[in-house]
């Protein structure tokens, strides 16, 4: 812990301290949208007004070892009889990719839209207590599943700017909602015992919420060139129960950020990012039938067979720092490189904990025709201002 935030302080004080020959640049995202902005944060990256713009991003994400409140948990004490308390198998580690895809328009000066799909893979290693470890002839499996996640329609509305044009203060609302495209009723197929394989995941491997969820936030950015600085706090609401019979918890993400811009084509970043989840709501159809996520399976008043089954472990306190590099190889296009690790983990466990996440970025702009920056097919629409 002390290394990493030890760490994030180094970036810091290496953004403050280098040379100052950034200052007449204005971002090598848009001046209209107030230029620089980290592309993890939702709504960053806005084009100019009558612009098109897509971004892929691919994302990885390894969680290792169990976690209760602030405190690591031994897996081995956890396995044991279910009767005494204990569980059949606990997670142990989990590797996380997605891919995420996003298009979106400028429809004025300010007013954006845009939509994002993502694509998911979930593999995490269970270990089995000594009995299953005899039955089945192997000391564990690796828990899977892939697919189509929900997808987010989001929209940005600036209230307030400072200067229409090239602001250096704005404020903007958020707004989007997430579409349960998500799948809910992903099975255990790679368990090694055949009655096994027919029951549901549980809840962290399902692929999506089930349920309509609204976000509302509001973003802040302010910038004196070379330095970019802003702040966003996204509420995502989830209402009502899935056809599953349960609703993830409601969930909060703030993050602040600061960015100094190296040269007209080179943006150093440094962020806090910090999200919050209420535990699952409910429980599912299957578990309270029997039918999943029992020891006994078909007995609803058995124990959990894992305590991935039990909604009280799930959500809590996370905060990570994340550092990035942005670059623009050719105008109209940026790359950002982000990794992050956390400072503090405070979750409802057992459960595991996120160690660190690594993303790349790929944004592009298409002016339209009604760019006041086409020039046609054959311009290549360069600038020394990056774009």
């Amino acid at each position: 812990m002390k290394r990493q935030i030890n760490f994030a302080l180094l970036m810091g004080a290496l953004m403050l301290f280098l040379p100052g020959n950034a200052q007449a640049y204005m971002g090598i995202c848009c001046a209209k949208c107030g230029g620089n902005m980290p592309m993890n944060i939702p709504g960053g990256g806005i084009p100019e007004t009558k612009e098109f713009r897509f971004k892929i991003t691919p994302t990885f994400m390894r969680m290792d070892g169990l976690r209760d409140g602030t405190s690591s948990v031994d897996p081995d004490s956890l396995l044991g009889m279910p009767t005494m308390g204990k569980f059949m198998a606990v997670p142990t580690s989990m590797d996380m990719s997605m891919l995420n895809v996003s298009l979106g328009y400028s429809f004025t000066d300010d007013f954006f839209a845009g939509i994002m799909g993502m694509y998911q893979n979930n593999s995490m290693d269970m270990k089995f207590n000594a009995p299953m470890a005899a039955i089945t002839g192997t000391p564990g499996y690796q828990m899977k599943s892939d697919g189509l996640a929900d997808t987010m329609l989001m929209a940005k509305y600036r209230i307030f700017a400072d200067d229409p044009l090239i602001p250096t203060s704005q404020v903007s609302l958020f707004m989007g909602l997430s579409l349960p495209t998500g799948s809910i009723g992903e099975r255990n197929t790679t368990h090694p015992l055949a009655m096994r394989q027919t029951e549901l995941l549980p809840y962290g491997m399902q692929l999506g919420s089930g349920t309509f969820d609204p976000m509302l936030g509001v973003t802040y950015q302010g910038s004196t060139s070379p330095f970019w600085w802003g702040f966003n706090g996204i509420f995502t609401g989830r209402l009502y129960d899935n056809k599953q019979g349960y609703h993830k918890g409601n969930k909060i993400n703030a993050d602040a950020y600061l960015m100094y811009q190296v040269r007209y084509d080179t943006v150093l970043e440094l962020q806090l990012n910090y999200d919050w989840e209420d535990r699952i709501q409910g429980e599912a159809n299957e578990a309270l039938s029997g039918a999943s996520g029992h020891a006994t399976k078909g007995d609803p008043n058995s124990p959990y067979m894992t305590p991935l089954w039990d909604p009280k472990n799930y959500g809590g306190h996370n905060l990570f720092t994340t550092v990035g590099l942005q670059w623009q190889p050719a105008p109209l296009h940026i790359l950002n490189a982000q990794v992050g690790v956390p400072l503090y983990r405070n979750i409802n466990g057992p459960q595991l904990e996120r160690d660190w996440r690594i993303s790349l970025t790929w944004y592009v702009e298409f002016p339209t025709k009604g760019s006041v920056r086409y020039t046609g097919p054959a311009s290549d629409n360069s600038s020394t201002l990056g774009f």
